[in-house]
């Protein structure tokens, strides 16, 4: 129904990242974002037998403000690895703030007019951001994700047909369509490539969530039309915090989407106060590039 789809609401961008400290700074002093929460995990081999980085990694999300209302990014950094492999799949984002074009020029940091006052510079590790050079009119600059397609027709159904996006501009010459569930939303462009999607290993994935008894009639959905799931419907618990359900879809191209129930998720996705300091603490104690130097060893390329 309408409202159903009314309901969703686009949430993050999952990147991974290989130089920490590079892209927090980028985040941080660049975007001008904030850190909402961040979180280490200890995973894998417990008996560290690749040394102590092994499985050992973090999360680290990244907004201009709370995640009720923003879009906001999810870092994902792996301690044992130093770079992924871009592919065409992840083609940019999108954010309106000439506060970020005047910090990327004070800071040194490349940046490239693309088109009249549309200025692209890069992420550590390659991805891209297109930053408008207005003044920042909307609560959150974040204007679009870009993702390339092979089939733009086939693509627009799948998220139109499919999954209950709005189509808001389609351009057949140019081979782009913008997509989206409210016009106060983070927006989905999708742009055919002219041929296939690689996802690399740096492959992100998107986040949306739903109400939660939206979540078996999407899985059911995606069964009867023959698409891909790549997690069916299951229970998440984080210890002390709220139970969240997801589900994880591929597009027709591989591009990963989790939906993920609405009421939890907002519990969950709570802004911590000490977000800032428990990533500067996970810096600072951060001696895997020094371990991996003694140890005459590269941290791997994904």
């Amino acid at each position: 129904s309408a409202a159903a789809m009314a309901a969703r609401r686009a949430l993050h961008f999952v990147f991974k990242v290989g130089d920490r400290a590079r892209t927090a700074r980028f985040y941080r002093e660049l975007l001008g974002m904030r850190v909402l929460r961040h979180e280490e995990f200890e995973e894998g081999c417990k008996a560290s037998c690749n040394g102590p980085y092994d499985g050992k990694w973090s999360k680290t999300m990244v907004g201009f403000g709370p995640e009720d209302d923003h879009f906001v990014a999810e870092l994902t950094y792996n301690y044992g690895i130093g770079e992924y492999r871009l592919g065409n799949d992840f083609l940019g984002i999108t954010l309106v703030s000439s506060q970020a074009v005047s910090n990327a020029k004070k800071m040194g940091w490349p940046l490239k007019e693309v088109t009249s006052g549309v200025f692209e510079t890069e992420a550590p590790g390659g991805y891209k951001f297109y930053l408008e050079d207005k003044e920042q009119l909307k609560p959150d600059p974040v204007w679009k994700v870009t993702l390339g397609v092979s089939d733009l027709q086939k693509s627009v159904s799948y998220w139109s047909g499919l999954l209950g996006m709005k189509i808001y501009e389609k351009d057949e010459e140019k081979q782009r369509a913008l997509l989206g569930y409210a016009d106060n939303q983070c927006k989905l462009e999708l742009r055919a490539l002219g041929g296939a999607v690689d996802h690399g290993t740096a492959f992100g994935r998107i986040a949306f969530s739903c109400a939660k008894e939206e979540l078996p009639n999407i899985e059911a959905l995606m069964k009867k039309e023959k698409q891909k799931i790549l997690t069916p419907l299951v229970s998440l618990d984080t210890p002390g915090k709220a139970t969240v359900q997801v589900v994880i879809l591929a597009d027709p191209d591989g591009h990963e989407i989790c939906f993920v129930g609405d009421e939890a998720f907002r519990e969950l996705s709570q802004v911590d106060p000490n977000g800032e300091k428990l990533l500067d603490d996970a810096m600072a104690a951060d001696n895997s590039d020094k371990w991996f130097a003694e140890h005459n060893r590269k941290k791997i390329s994904a």
